[in-house]
């Protein structure tokens, strides 16, 4: 066939404007995606200062933000994918909380967090489900799915309250611990609920063979890529690519538990526990404290867009019309936990160290709902009765739930009084703010003198006065220093004040140490050496 050229000419032109046209579409998506995500972190940056400033918990504050995001801002693709949380951000988070989890704290908690993420999590959806099917109608199955998915608790608004009142270090592990582990219960019994909804039936002895074969499964897919990960660690002395590796297998580990159809939350959380434990201890002090500021800043990152996303994917309309039906589902699974914790925990004392009741009220009314109940509820089988009400439910739940129980939490934790300050405590602040006021007022002093507001002589009298308070307050700070070096019985909160000024010291150093560097000031052999030094400081204050 003859070939012709202005049918060759046509067709390049018009091959030209469909790519134009196709690159064009996507620039446009992409341009939109990171005006979106300026938007995101313009939002996230104002509600981090106006929380700090109302001392009220900052994914409170996120969740509020989104409501008031009007949706014409965003694209239609910004909001809550199940398939990102599930695949994403549901193995980040459960990863840095792994890393972060001390094996021989968690091996002291592991009969009560045992039995608050297996028994418990049964006992409580059940009691849910029940009573959501008589209050609201619905069928059975669809009262056992919200059910499930309203057990599951957000670690990380309890967490934030933790952060502004002082708990009992054991307390804390044991919220961190049956978090860690009853994400992948809820997500099997979810799967095992499906199934029955699709095939229609489904034996006792069926299910508790896919629970096994999910937690044991689970449980040898992350210990092996776990110590996979520790063997590869000993090859590396890279930071950044001990980085890429480990996200590489939090995110890889969870994809091969789903294809083997194995738990891949708990996968990931033995993973973590393995690598953490096991495999910072093969690579350098600056490595690891690289990994650790990484994975926290991931998943500060990845919470910060969650729960701006649940604000925005819930209509203030709709949510307002659902306020009675949340609040029936949350006196429903509160009613569930109740009827779990005490019970349990009443038992836990014939094989264990019994909880104080006044932990067990906190692990209560700490039953907040977050953006993993909201992804499940939006993966749900479309074949479900009544699924789009479910969802509308779940939302408007999780809303209510962090709006409600985000704010009175951290008034409970304070008003049980979990923890005393010490006397020594106590001395510690006063002293502190006699410092604070004195040099205050000795600055303003200074600026007065320099403006001619004041003369020499009453500005003399009236520094010394105050320079009088700053060496008294210094040289009371300085034994109780001294002390704490000679008294190996300090409390855990006079321990963690002097640390966390030692922190503060160490990362002014070596942030100079790495401005001069940089400068060429000194040389990076010398300089490395001292930030070595520095980093293995550090790692034995987070250790503490």
């Amino acid at each position: 066939m003859p070939f012709d050229l202005a049918d060759s000419t046509f067709a390049d032109s018009a091959l030209s404007v469909s790519l134009e046209s196709t690159l064009g579409t996507t620039s446009g998506e992409f341009t939109g995606l990171v005006s979106s995500l300026i938007i995101l972190l313009l939002a996230a940056t104002t509600v981090a200062l106006v929380t700090r400033r109302l001392r009220i918990p900052y994914v409170v504050g996120l969740v509020l933000a989104g409501l008031a995001i009007p949706k014409q801002v965003l694209p239609a693709s910004i909001g809550l994918n199940p398939d990102v949380i599930l695949n994403l951000f549901l193995p980040i988070l459960i990863f840095e909380a792994a890393i972060n989890t001390d094996i021989s704290r968690l091996r002291s908690t592991i009969k009560p967090i045992a039995l608050l993420a297996g028994p418990g999590v049964l006992l409580a959806a059940a009691i849910t489900a029940t009573l959501l099917k008589v209050g609201l109608g619905l069928a059975w199955i669809t009262a056992a799915a919200i059910g499930v998915i309203l057990t599951i608790t957000d670690t990380v608004s309890v967490i934030v309250a933790f952060r502004h009142v002082p708990v009992p270090g054991r307390l804390a592990t044991i919220v961190e611990g049956e978090s860690l582990f009853n994400d992948g219960i809820a997500l099997v019994l979810l799967s095992i609920i499906a199934t029955i909804h699709l095939q229609g039936s489904f034996t006792v002895g069926q299910g508790v063979e896919q629970v096994l074969f999910a937690f044991v499964g689970g449980g040898i897919l992350g210990w092996g890529l776990g110590y996979l990960c520790v063997g590869l660690f000993q090859q590396l002395d890279d930071a950044l690519s001990t980085i890429l590796l480990t996200v590489a297998v939090s995110l890889g580990t969870f994809q091969i538990g789903q294809g083997l159809g194995v738990s891949s939350a708990i996968a990931v959380v033995i993973a973590g526990l393995v690598i953490g434990n096991q495999g910072f201890r093969q690579t350098s002090a600056s490595a690891k404290v690289t990994l650790l500021n990484f994975w926290e800043y991931a998943g500060f990152g990845v919470n910060t867009f969650i729960f701006l996303l649940v604000g925005i994917e819930v209509d203030p309309g709709i949510l307002l019309a659902t306020i009675p039906a949340a609040l029936l589902a949350i006196v429903a699974y509160q009613i569930g936990r109740i009827f779990s914790i005490y019970p349990l925990l009443f038992l836990l004392r014939c094989f264990d160290r019994p909880l104080p009741l006044r932990w067990q009220h906190v692990l209560i009314l700490g039953n907040i709902k977050g953006s993993l109940s909201m992804a499940l509820a939006l993966s749900l089988p479309l074949t479900l009765p009544d699924r789009a009400q479910v969802i509308t439910l779940v939302f408007s739940t999780v809303l209510v739930s962090l709006v409600g129980q985000g704010l009175s939490l951290p008034w409970l934790v304070k008003r049980l009084r979990l923890s005393t300050p010490s006397k020594t405590k106590q001395r510690i602040e006063a002293l502190q703010l006699d410092l604070i006021a004195s040099k205050a007022a000795q600055q303003e002093l200074a600026n007065l003198l320099q403006s001619g507001s004041l003369p020499k002589s009453l500005h003399e009298e009236l520094f010394a006065t105050y320079q009088a308070r700053v060496a008294t307050a210094e040289t009371a700070l300085r034994d109780l220093y001294n002390q704490r070096l000679m008294n190996e019985q300090e409390t855990r909160e006079e321990r963690g004040y002097l640390d966390g000024l030692r922190r503060r010291l160490y990362l002014a150093e070596q942030g100079a140490i790495n401005d001069a560097v940089r400068k060429g000031l000194l040389s990076e052999e010398v300089g490395q050496t001292y930030l070595k030094t520095l980093n293995e400081r550090l790692l034995s204050l987070k250790e503490n």
